[in-house]
């Protein structure tokens, strides 16, 4: 896959007092990183982690996609993370390698503000460019986690399939929705 650079983009938003930017994330952005994740891994269902990862766990995570050139953004308004975004290997072996999966996580305030669709489109832009070909989305949660879903739909993104009843968390089976979108 070629490197391509993040450009920052930004979005003026309703509320903020600055535009939404996306750009590539930094060491210095892992903490906040670190909190909104660990916010949906204690109350969601979007994540199968049951423990919060902490912030050498999560450097570690970051640092690994950085090693192999994928994309890892973060969106901010006024000095203020508002979420994230990176794509990683679908699966290891090499037939796979024209092909990411995606994760997204918004701080629970930016949500409904566009931020996550700003962020998920500049992620599949970043991938095209790199020359990835596929994209694959694994919702959690199935089809409780409505916003991931619809937010993927608006960025081009068909359900292809559903895993039912392979994670178990608080208390309950959950299945999974996996989408799809071309590069």
């Amino acid at each position: 896959m070629s490197s391509a650079t993040s450009a920052a983009v930004s979005l003026p938003i309703a509320g903020a007092s600055g535009a939404i930017v996306v750009r590539p994330a930094r060491l210095a952005d892992l903490p906040a990183v670190a909190a909104i994740y660990a916010h949906h891994v204690r109350t969601g269902t979007a994540s199968f982690e049951l423990d919060p990862p902490d912030l050498a766990e999560m450097t570690r995570r970051f640092q690994a996609l950085q090693d192999t050139g994928m994309p890892y953004l973060v969106a901010e308004a006024d000095g203020n993370l508002l979420g994230y975004a990176y794509a990683g290997s679908h699966r290891a072996r090499p037939a796979y390698r024209h092909t990411v999966e995606d994760s997204i996580y918004l701080d629970t305030a930016a949500q409904g503000r566009g931020v996550g669709t700003l962020l998920l489109d500049t992620l599949v832009r970043e991938c095209t460019a790199r020359g990835f070909r596929q994209m694959v989305a694994v919702v959690g949660g199935g089809q409780e986690n409505l916003g991931s879903m619809r937010l993927h739909a608006r960025c081009g993104f068909r359900e292809v399939g559903v895993l039912a009843k392979v994670g178990y968390k608080f208390g309950r089976w959950l299945d999974i929705v996996l989408m799809q979108r071309e590069l």
